[in-house]
């Protein structure tokens, strides 16, 4: 980032005053994200944002009424799987991450032996919550779907933007995480990020 300053105006245009966390939690996502273009880098910070603004948070209503807001839950039944001691799977982190499944692979990829599975509640760590954000999202863990898919070049459109949705949940309020991710990316070419 050439001008963190100009970054960080811009960043505060979208969402006001920032918290001593969110500051952390934006230059943590920064490092982790260094190699991404704009567009993915604006809307990862509108996921992160939309999601939890900004600070790794526990899902409001921690699952209840939800499929996965049980001890196990699983996207697809196994016969036998492991319900980790009893834990529900609901959303937890940057991108509110739900289902064992997801909490197995997260625990897999980054490589964290287990650790993750013994505690659900590591995806809260800023380091942790900012890797599965940005791994996540770069190659497609949530749905299947990736930044890549999306977002081809390194300026995205409001279209664009909504369609992402996709990588993380559907397509709820597509619209107004394309708003912000346009404001992100207005932030981030103030900043300079190259």
């Amino acid at each position: 980032m050439a001008d963190p300053a100009a970054f960080f105006a811009g960043v505060r245009a979208v969402m006001g005053p920032l918290s001593t966390p969110q500051v952390a939690t934006i230059n943590a996502l920064l490092s982790a994200a260094a190699h991404w273009p704009l567009s993915w880098l604006a809307y990862g910070l509108a996921t992160a944002w939309h999601e939890a603004r900004l600070v790794p948070i526990e899902e409001i209503g921690r699952g209840r009424g939800m499929r996965y807001g049980v001890p196990g839950a699983r996207m697809k039944p196994v016969p036998g799987a492991p319900s980790y001691g009893g834990q529900i799977p609901y959303g937890r982190g940057l991108v509110q991450l739900t289902w064992c499944d997801n909490y197995e692979r997260a625990d897999r990829e980054l490589e964290l032996g287990g650790a993750l599975l013994k505690d659900f509640g590591l995806a809260l760590r800023t380091d942790i919550a900012v890797s599965i954000m940005v791994r996540g999202m770069e190659e497609g863990w949530f749905t299947g779907r990736a930044l890549r898919d999306y977002l081809p070049g390194p300026l995205g459109a409001a279209d664009q933007f909504a369609a992402a949705r996709r990588i993380i949940n559907g397509v709820d309020r597509a619209d107004m995480i394309a708003a912000y991710a346009l404001g992100f990316q207005a932030a981030g070419k103030a900043g300079g990020w190259a």
